[in-house]
This record gives C-alpha cells, structure tokens and sequence, in this order.
C-alpha cells in the first residue's frame, strides 16, 4: 500500500486561492480497474482508491502516514510563475 502526499493547486478557471493551503493524502490504486460484463463501467474492488484525506500541513500529512504504516511520495509543489503584461503590450 502506498500513497502520494501533494499540496491542492489553483484551478486554471479558479480566480480564488480557497484551499490551496491544505495537503492531500490519497492512496495509490491496488490493482487495476475492470470493465463489468453487465454495464460496462469500469470499477475494481479497491476501496481506498476512494479516500483523500486532507491535512492542515505537509508535516501532518507525513506523520499520519508514518503513524499508520504507508509507504509514501511527497510531490513538491511547482513555483507559481507569473506573467506581467501591461494592457498596452497588447497593441504592439
């Protein structure tokens, strides 16, 4: 069992930053996702695919994982690059 441990970023239609300070733990899938003969969804028997736990911290979301045995990867978030453009740039 392993998990992936990452910092919720800003949607590209977001103009708000709300919740992009917590941390996220979400499991990595156990086994592979089948088709059902019957409807043709694709679903498999791993529940904990459907966990992610939020923290407050990055160091909260590493000491639950130690706490509770999961291997984990810690997925560094990018810098945030702006693009300064003045309104008259857009005439040149």
């Amino acid at each position: 069992m392993s998990a992936r441990i990452y910092q919720i970023q800003k949607n590209a239609l977001q103009s708000g930053k709300a919740l992009t300070h917590k941390w996220v733990l979400e499991y990595a899938p156990a086994e592979a996702k089948q088709a059902d003969p019957l409807t043709g969804w694709a679903g498999s028997g791993d529940t904990r695919q459907q966990l992610k736990l939020s923290f407050p911290s990055q160091e909260a979301a590493i000491a639950y994982a130690d706490k509770e045995g999961v291997a984990y990867t810690v997925i560094a978030t990018p810098p945030k690059t702006l693009k300064l453009q003045a309104y008259a740039d857009n005439f040149r």
